[in-house]
């Protein structure tokens, strides 16, 4: 921890975007390695797009990305990470140019090890979580985190500290996600019979089944919740309607 006495924030970020730079030509071989991870660097902005993104925690270090859902906009850079925990499309813009590149690491989240994590934690009286009712989620990059992450890339680029360690810094990661200000949205993902474990599996189901001729009637049956309760949750879960959010999977 000597180097994070010298060195200030700014500096850690530069020194992780430009480790990412190097490490992204063999991103192929870095996501065999350790699976569940993918290396993010580009140095052209991008305007605003449909995309589809995945339960996954993004964590940037140079550059920004701004995210829109509806009347909700969202930004994520090197002071907050997003926390999706549902598959969600939505509109992003990319702000990255070659002196400010977009650097950043994206990590899948590993249910089982999250469950494991909640069950070492067990009934500890300093865990106390409101469970979250959004899909997704901004909150601010710690100290800690960075740190784990800084890590994190180093063993990347070593097999066997790749594969020796690699797995205990993620859910070392994972564990100060789950503590920090929306720690409550992890909890949600491994919770049973909740709204959101209950949206949750609906939207599994939509994205598995997107071409054919869904409907909200249909949905709301697989959730086992009248129509306006399922439009009033999911709604809660993703911030859209279930129609728009039909409507914006083929553009995503």
């Amino acid at each position: 921890m000597k180097k994070w006495r010298v060195m200030n924030r700014e500096a850690i970020c530069l020194q992780l975007a430009d480790k990412i730079n190097h490490l992204k030509n063999n991103d192929k071989i870095i996501s065999e390695r350790l699976a569940g991870i993918r290396l993010l660097y580009g140095v052209e902005p991008g305007p605003r797009t449909p995309v589809m993104y995945q339960p996954g925690i993004i964590f940037l270090f140079s550059g920004h990305k701004i995210g829109y859902i509806n009347k909700r906009k969202f930004r994520y850079d090197a002071n907050e990470y997003l926390l999706l925990t549902v598959p969600l499309p939505f509109e992003c813009e990319t702000w990255a140019t070659p002196e400010v590149p977009l650097a950043g690491i994206r990590l899948d989240i590993d249910v089982l090890q999250l469950q494991e994590l909640l069950m070492d934690i067990g009934e500890d009286e300093r865990f106390q979580l409101p469970m979250a009712a959004s899909g997704i989620n901004s909150a601010t990059l710690s100290d800690e985190i960075l740190c784990a992450v800084e890590r994190l890339l180093d063993v990347m680029e070593r097999p066997l500290d790749a594969r020796i360690l690699g797995k205990q810094i993620i859910r070392e990661i994972l564990y100060h996600v789950l503590m920090g200000p929306r720690g409550g949205a992890l909890l949600a993902l491994v919770s049973r019979q909740t709204h959101f474990s209950l949206i949750s599996r609906v939207l599994k189901q939509i994205e598995m089944k997107y071409t054919e001729n869904l409907n909200v009637e249909q949905l709301a049956a697989e959730a086992n919740m009248s129509v306006s309760a399922f439009h009033h949750n999911f709604k809660a879960v993703t911030s859209t309607s279930p129609l728009q959010y039909l409507k914006k999977l083929p553009t995503a």
